[in-house]
């Protein structure tokens, strides 16, 4: 097999997508992250907490924490849920990758399994409707998508719609939860 046979391979994009995938995830897992300083960076520190949250397939990253400490620290709700979700919809290309890379990967999972079913019958209102309630599914649902080819730009449209409004949701729990209990946060 030649340099320029292995080019033009049918599923050379998909293999590299995959190990795109991983290669971000292993990063995220071994290269240490100064959370203090992110917490520094206010909105920009959202959003990078936010990425490597989505962004770390199946390794767990309170990346929502983020949102309601950004909340609780008074900054603006709108800009916190805009910059969270961003970063939350990025993020999530890992899985989206991963799942267009590598569907064999993916398929033996129920839970992958149930998702791919729902994609199937109800389209994108599934990501979104995933992408806005917290819960652990959402990365099946980034597998599907890439797995079914939904497009990317639809993918990443209906995703960040629901992240932000779940970020925007969060960051506002946050800022009142600061206005509510004001003497239980000791920063005030």
């Amino acid at each position: 097999m030649t340099v320029k046979s292995i080019l033009r391979h049918k599923r050379l994009p998909q293999v590299l997508a995959l190990l795109l995938a991983m290669g971000i995830t292993l990063t995220l897992f071994f290269v240490p992250v100064d959370w203090e300083r992110l917490k520094e960076l206010g909105y920009l520190g959202v959003f990078l907490l936010m990425l490597v949250s989505s962004g770390s397939i199946v390794l767990p990253v309170p990346g929502l924490a983020a949102v309601f400490a950004g909340g609780l620290l008074q900054l603006n709700p709108i800009l916190l849920g805009i910059a969270g979700g961003l970063g939350s919809t990025i993020g999530e290309l890992t899985g989206y990758m991963a799942g267009y890379g590598g569907r064999a990967v993916v398929e033996d999972s129920r839970r992958y399994a149930q998702v791919e079913s729902w994609m199937r019958r109800y389209g994108l209102p599934t990501i979104f409707i995933l992408a806005l309630i917290p819960n652990p599914v959402f990365d099946a649902a980034g597998f599907a998508a890439g797995a079914l080819r939904v497009p990317l730009w639809r993918f990443l449209a209906v995703c960040a719609a629901g992240k932000i409004l779940k970020s925007i949701i969060f960051a506002y729990a946050g800022s009142q939860s600061a206005q509510i209990l004001p003497d239980f946060w000791p920063w005030q």
